[in-house]
């Protein structure tokens, strides 16, 4: 029981597997119940899933506001802690919610690169979220032991944003992944039997071996395309990961926020991945988003902290501006590419 009292960065061990316990009951009620046969996810049972993981993201943030018991090293000011986590909560769910979008074009790509069909994709997002789930405590447990323990480190990030942001607006794209030059596939389809073959679900079948004639394990396009997206969400982290430590230092906030973020992400993915078109200017509002997270980290811990020219800028500021940004992208979008009669 003393185990559990222990505390992980500034929270009692037992509040985090409380949290990942109702997380791993969220997802067994998700393939074991809800969606345990293979079928195709139409647009409406997809925006339903996403609503239920978004109520329940809400429902968290009620418990940050007036549960939740926020460790004061974490926060600049002693003052109102549950005020201050409670926007940055809802601020690093919004921006990783937003940056996520562009990873749904990413796995869109992917499962028509190996013509995984429509009613096996539900499966292959499933365990990506087993994986992501993993892949981000990692990311965020060495981010926070960075930040908390050299605050300079902020400064990388908030360059390592701008550029990434820029380069965004100059058409270079944040994420391109050409599948047929890529290194990890080729790894993989060079140490592992690989068939064409797609046998229901499985992510790996038994066939004979055609120099042997026995029996071996091969891995299919399911597999690969599962690799591919947990490849494409560690190459999102080192993104947004970057980013939400300069909303929050906080580790709870910053993980609990991404989750949540996360499996609303794949649920959405049913709903956008037939109209990605429409959001075709979607990428310059999130590169927008990355710089204005970046000079914020240049404003508050360099201008504001350090040297005093400037005044601090509170979280609610960025949760305005991710909020504008993003949803004129998305609004500009659907405009332009609205149908023209004739």
């Amino acid at each position: 029981m003393d185990f559990l009292l222990s505390e992980y960065a500034g929270q009692p061990l037992w509040l985090w597997f409380s949290f990942l316990s109702v997380i791993g009951f969220l997802l067994w009620l998700d393939l074991g119940l809800v969606n345990k046969h293979d079928s195709v996810i139409s647009p409406a049972k997809s925006a339903l899933m996403w609503a239920g993981f978004a109520s329940l993201a809400v429902l968290f943030g009620l418990y940050v506001a007036f549960i939740y018991q926020p460790d004061p090293q974490y926060y600049l000011s002693p003052d109102n802690l549950n005020q201050q986590a409670v926007v940055q909560y809802f601020t690093g769910y919004l921006l990783e919610t937003a940056l996520a979008f562009d990873n749904i074009f990413v796995i869109s790509l992917i499962f028509t690169y190996f013509a995984v069909p429509r009613e096996y994709q539900h499966r292959v997002l499933f365990w990506g979220i087993i994986g992501a789930i993993v892949f981000r405590a990692i990311f965020i447990s060495a981010g926070a032991a960075v930040v908390n323990s050299w605050t300079w480190v902020l400064y990388f990030f908030a360059a390592f944003l701008i550029w990434t942001g820029w380069r965004m607006l100059g058409g270079g794209g944040a994420h391109e992944m050409k599948l047929e030059d890529n290194t990890l596939l080729k790894f993989v389809r060079r140490h592992m039997k690989v068939t064409d073959r797609i046998e229901n679900h499985n992510f790996f079948v038994k066939q004979p071996d055609p120099k042997t004639g026995r029996l071996a394990t091969y891995a299919t396009p399911l597999f690969l395309a599962l690799i591919m997206v947990e490849a494409a969400d560690i190459v999102f982290a080192v993104d947004s990961v970057p980013a939400i430590f300069a909303v929050t230092r906080d580790p709870f906030i910053v993980y609990t926020s991404n989750i949540f973020a996360i499996l609303g992400l794949r649920s959405m993915y049913f709903m956008l991945a037939a109209a990605v078109e429409r959001f075709a200017y979607l990428k310059y509002g999130l590169s927008l988003v990355l710089v204005l997270i970046g000079v914020k980290i240049i404003w508050n811990f360099g201008l504001s902290k350090e040297l005093g020219w400037l005044p601090y800028l509170e979280p609610h500021w960025a949760l305005m501006g991710t909020l504008g940004l993003i949803g004129g992208a998305i609004l500009y979008s659907l405009y332009r590419t609205r149908a023209r009669p004739g």
